[in-house]
């Protein structure tokens, strides 16, 4: 059994400074901040029964020419306006986009792309759903990979969480540009902060397998269970002064390795091996930069960088209201003194994760520092290239999201 990694070409790591270089050079790639993608993601049933399985057979039928290439090797084109589908181990549908410099292109493209998936599923008697974890079926793989059979292994070692965020949870993530030198760590550390207050405000994943599971979102309760070497925030108040590069840095070389590429046979890494434990030596081979590469693709923490910013901590969102939380991150980015404003705001709740994952805007203090943060945005709408029919839209999103949690509390 030899390892992928041994591939000629591929640079061997030698030390913890080796790795260190590289993940510097490729985590925050820094320009004008002018880029915003995002990747929808759906559980998805079929029309005429939610809580029967979905097939790998009838999606590789009802995707066709967009099936994935872990699905159909010969599949893999872009949707309509640019979009890629791509497949999650439960059967969950996702449309990621190509970065945008226009919010509202991105919303045109992603809308018409969102379409076309829509009715092509709708043909073979499927249909998207609407929330962040899926409300009728427990957690079944569809996928068969050695990438995923490894990480359902790794995760069966914790507990069920681990294969209900793989088959039955649905996010939305926004993606955008780390932004200049100078602001990078202001946009990070806002990114977290508000992490918080947006995640209540557009929590939508109460109800998992015919069930209440008492939380406003199921889906990061999940995410806070399976692994927090991996899944934990990267930023936090107490480590506020500290350089974002060296953060992640240390958060994903001391996170454990989930799986070990190989030509043949199972991917599976022995547990407790950190990836500065496999440079050290813990595993017979060392890893490459293409493993290193391989391993941040497993890190799942509710910011991530990717050269971008990418935000992990939504759940999906129901028909065309995606565009609300994107709009609001947009808008809350827009410039370094609402970035400034912003994060003064969600200072009084930016470690209350566990707080808002469970009683969204039922926590008193998230409520308020989500109003305070949703008026600011709202406010900031116009910055954006969003039409006024959209921006009212957003507005009616948020305002709705509000009351409804104002009523739920009294």
């Amino acid at each position: 059994m030899t390892n992928q990694h041994q591939r000629e070409g591929d640079e061997v790591l030698r030390s913890p400074a080796d790795a260190a270089g590289y993940i510097a050079k490729v985590c925050f790639k820094t320009g004008p901040p002018v880029h915003t993608g995002v990747e929808l993601e759906w559980t998805l049933h079929h029309t005429d029964d939610p809580t029967r399985p979905i097939s790998a057979e009838h999606l590789r039928t009802a995707l066709g020419p967009y099936a994935p290439p872990t699905l159909a090797p010969d599949g893999g084109r872009r949707l309509p306006a640019g979009g890629t589908v791509t497949v999650e181990p439960g059967g969950q549908v996702e449309i990621s986009t190509p970065p945008f410099r226009s919010l509202a292109v991105l919303h045109r493209d992603t809308g018409a792309d969102v379409a076309a998936l829509t009715s092509r599923l709708a043909d073979h008697g499927l249909t998207l759903g609407t929330t962040g974890i899926d409300p009728h079926r427990t957690a079944t793989r569809v996928l068969e990979t050695p990438r995923y059979a490894a990480m359902e292994r790794a995760y069966d070692r914790r507990g069920p969480h681990g294969r209900q965020k793989m088959c039955s949870t649905a996010g939305l993530q926004v993606c955008v540009d780390a932004g200049e030198v100078a602001d990078v760590h202001s946009r990070w550390r806002l990114l977290h902060a508000a992490g918080p207050p947006l995640l209540a405000a557009f929590a939508n994943a109460r109800r998992h397998a015919g069930r209440d599971t008492g939380h406003a979102s199921a889906r990061m309760a999940t995410w806070w269970e399976i692994d927090p070497s991996r899944t934990a925030p990267v930023w936090t108040p107490e480590r506020d002064g500290n350089d974002p590069t060296d953060d992640w840095i240390a958060y994903a070389l001391d996170a454990e390795v989930m799986c070990v590429r190989r030509s043949d046979g199972c991917w599976d890494a022995p547990a407790g091996v950190t990836f500065a434990g496999w440079i050290d030596g813990a595993l017979p081979d060392p890893p490459t930069v293409g493993d290193l590469e391989y391993h941040l693709s497993t890190l799942f923490p509710p910011v991530r960088p990717r050269g971008y910013l990418e935000v992990r901590y939504l759940d999906a969102q129901p028909g065309d209201e995606w565009i609300a939380p994107a709009a609001v991150l947009a808008a809350l980015l827009a410039d370094p003194d609402t970035v400034d404003e912003a994060t003064d705001i969600c200072a009084p709740t930016a470690d209350r994760w566990a707080a808002a994952t469970r009683c969204g805007l039922r926590d008193p203090a998230v409520a308020r520092t989500a109003r305070r943060l949703l008026d600011l945005a709202c406010a900031r709408l116009p910055t954006t290239d969003l039409p006024a029919e959209t921006r009212s839209q957003v507005t009616d999103i948020v305002h709705r999201r509000l009351a409804t949690a104002e009523g739920a509390a009294r």
